[in-house]
């Protein structure tokens, strides 16, 4: 039963084939659109800082993998989470969390990312497929892809080896295919129109131990957890992807990078200089005019024999006040689409204005980092089911009970300060239970913080009048 079940599933990461050859192949209907498709590699490669507008006029801020990545930032930062109950599934769960900041911007650079475990020696394995290597087969009336198909791919020599994972989940049973297939490598990998010839597993040696077909009973949900960006998809309501967090702000982030390239031309095109007639320089034996060494670049020699002067400094005044200010209000609606608060990547000198607009600001993030951590919660159960079905199946643990705790800790997106020093004052005011303010403080139960107070009489300081006092 364990090698049936180790033989099964295997790592897989690379970039799939057209969706039409797959769905001819193994006859199932591909839930991703060519729009869709398109899409994901469109904020990918402006990821990877490869946007389509970028050239040698237009230079780049780098805003996806910023905002990606501060987005991340605030979602993780303060992750505390455990499987209680189970320590082997602790300890599995617990090396995924040690990358999850990783793996969290990966998400939200392309709306989403598939954490798939699978059996490798006496362990769980995750691998972390990012959209655009996957495709959801099925999904349910909630959005939640429930039978997915994933590649691998081996190359040897001119032959290009492909094989493909296909996970299909009904309720009552979860089947797990295998099929392998050859082809020639002069077409460009992972772009081919068709899949090549099938093969036999055993034909590549890597795959020889894999069975053709698993079938499991009792599985309430599938083996693998989808972490969707949460954000509403607008470019195609019907589909189960996510979209990315800086989807609806992409022709923001061209006219951002176009008014940065702007600013940068303006330093270069305003770069001081020396215009000097060429009788000024002496020539050596070949010929070259000798300019002041590490000079060249302040010179530029021009024939001025028909003006009045030899020379003449040309620096002009730098509108960089105006460039920038300009930018910085394009990084705001930037900010604004991308559910940030402003500040975050703009200047922060220029950011609130009001106060209104402060707590509208900080609101819409925490929204964004809320809804983001939420998702992530959800997929990381999933994740956590599955580590534990395939722990059992392959006999690494026993059935047993567990609980999973989150603390996500919202202080880097709210005034923790501010919002204690309110409820101080509540409880000076007799409004709310001292203990609520200390669980609220130190993060702990109410049984805790009870046992954290000093009694009450300990708290009455001496009355003069007890003592015959006035």
């Amino acid at each position: 039963m364990f090698n049936g079940l180790k033989n099964a599933i295997r790592g897989v990461i690379n970039k799939l084939f057209n969706k039409s050859s797959i769905q001819n192949e193994l006859k199932v209907d591909i839930a991703v659109s060519d729009k869709m498709s398109r899409s994901i590699d469109l904020w990918l490669n402006m990821y990877k800082n490869k946007s389509p507008w970028l050239n040698e006029v237009t230079k780049s801020l780098n805003l996806p993998a910023t905002i990606s990545s501060e987005v991340a930032r605030l979602v993780t930062l303060e992750l505390e989470s455990e499987v209680v109950g189970n320590d082997f599934l602790n300890k599995q769960y617990q090396d995924v969390l040690k990358d999850i900041r990783k793996y969290c911007e990966y998400a939200c650079s392309t709306g989403g990312l598939v954490f798939k475990p699978y059996i490798r020696g006496d362990r769980i394995e995750v691998d972390y497929v990012q959209a655009g290597n996957f495709f959801p087969v099925e999904y349910s009336s909630t959005g939640d892809i429930t039978s997915a198909i994933f590649s691998e791919i081996k190359v040897k020599g001119d032959i290009k080896y492909t094989r493909l994972e296909y996970h299909n989940w009904t309720p009552g049973a979860y089947t797990i295919s295998n099929y392998a297939y050859k082809s020639n490598t002069a077409k460009m990998i992972g772009y081919s129109d068709d899949l090549g010839k099938r093969i036999n597993l055993a034909d590549v040696p890597e795959w020889a131990d894999l069975s053709e077909e698993l079938t499991l009973e009792g599985i309430e949900r599938p083996l693998f957890s989808y972490f969707k960006i949460p954000q509403a998809n607008n470019l195609e309501n019907s589909s189960p992807l996510g979209v990315s967090v800086f989807s609806r702000a992409i022709d923001l982030i061209k006219e951002a990078d176009k008014q940065y390239s702007r600013i940068l031309w303006e330093y270069e095109a305003t770069e001081v200089a020396i215009d000097a007639d060429s009788s000024m320089f002496r020539r050596n034996s070949n010929g070259e005019y000798e300019i002041p060494q590490g000079k060249k670049r302040l010179y530029r020699l021009l024939d001025m024999e028909n003006n009045n002067s030899t020379w003449n400094v040309f620096s002009p005044a730098i509108r960089d006040s105006s460039l920038y200010n300009g930018l910085n209000q394009q990084l705001r609606k930037v900010e604004f689409n991308c559910g940030l608060s402003y500040g975050i990547i703009s200047d922060v000198q220029e950011a609130e204005k009001t106060a209104t607009e402060i707590k509208t600001s900080k609101q819409r993030l925490y929204s964004t980092v809320k809804d983001v951590q939420k998702s992530l919660e959800d997929a990381l159960e999933g994740l956590i089911y599955s580590i534990d079905k395939w722990s059992i199946l392959a006999g690494f643990t026993p059935s047993l009970k567990y609980e999973t705790t989150f603390n996500w800790d919202d202080s880097v997106v709210i005034d923790k300060d501010s919002e204690l020093l309110a409820m101080q004052q509540d409880v000076a005011s007799g409004l709310i239970r001292p203990e609520l303010y200390i669980m609220k403080k130190y993060g702990v139960t109410e049984e805790e913080a009870l046992k954290m107070m000093p009694d009450t009489k300990d708290l009455v300081q001496d009355n003069p009048f007890d003592k015959g006092g006035v």
